[in-house]
């Protein structure tokens, strides 16, 4: 039986059907066939934007993908082509967010995806910075994910981020405790890692949709504990 191209030689095939001088920005003006494929790219193009790191691909910036991908010994050079592609490109991060967000849609599931991806390379060295919180804001804008959802990623990403589990939820503040159940189970279930890769999440990055679980689980536990209390 032949063998299926992995996510990463399939990315280094569209990367390498491009002309330096088309750059990236090329491949977002037509749509690749696979959606897996798509965000990838997208992630690493804006990933790239968001590294404050000069000069060649090194180790530890394709290791901060590492952090959101499953990249294969012997894949890493596919990754650091469209990487360092990315960098070098005279586009800037909200040219790239643009046309990834006419890519998908705007508000399409699959770009708050991205944002949480983007997130995880926020934090890949343990750090978070106010230019950092300021770039992944526009994206955010620029994406169609409103200011409620946008404070849920970040807290959901980022230590000491102010977590308020109603925005991790999405709710309003103080909503009943039926509501907020459902709110959260709906969530869960979204979020989940088989929903996530039917919706174009490729499967080497199940590990944000983990994550996101792993957040709405805490939220919801922490405004049930609380609602405990207050009926005491």
């Amino acid at each position: 039986m032949e063998r299926k191209p992995s996510l990463w030689a399939r990315i280094g095939e569209a990367v390498s059907s491009l002309t330096r001088a088309e750059g990236l920005a090329g491949i977002f003006e037509r749509t690749p066939p696979e959606r897996s494929v798509a965000f990838t790219i997208a992630i690493i193009a804006l990933g790239a934007k968001l590294s404050k790191a000069d000069g060649q691909v090194t180790r530890d910036e394709v290791s901060a993908f590492r952090a959101i991908f499953q990249i294969p010994p012997g894949e890493e050079a596919n990754a650091a082509r469209v990487f360092d592609m990315a960098r070098t490109d005279v586009a800037g991060f909200d040219a790239y967010a643009h046309k990834i967000a006419a890519m998908f849609g705007r508000g399409d599931p699959m770009l708050k995806d991205l944002l949480e991806g983007l997130f995880a390379i926020a934090m890949a060295d343990g750090e978070y910075h106010e230019n950092e919180d300021a770039f992944l804001s526009e994206v955010a804008a620029i994406f169609g994910i409103d200011d409620v959802n946008f404070r849920s990623v970040r807290a959901a990403f980022v230590p000491g981020a102010p977590l308020d589990p109603w925005s991790v939820l999405e709710l309003a503040p103080g909503t009943d405790l039926q509501t907020a159940k459902a709110r959260w189970r709906t969530l869960v279930r979204d979020a989940h890692p088989d929903r996530a890769i039917a919706r174009g999440l490729p499967p080497e990055a199940v590990k944000l949709a983990e994550e996101r679980v792993v957040a709405l689980n805490a939220a919801w536990a922490e405004i049930e504990s609380s609602a405990k209390r207050a009926a005491l």
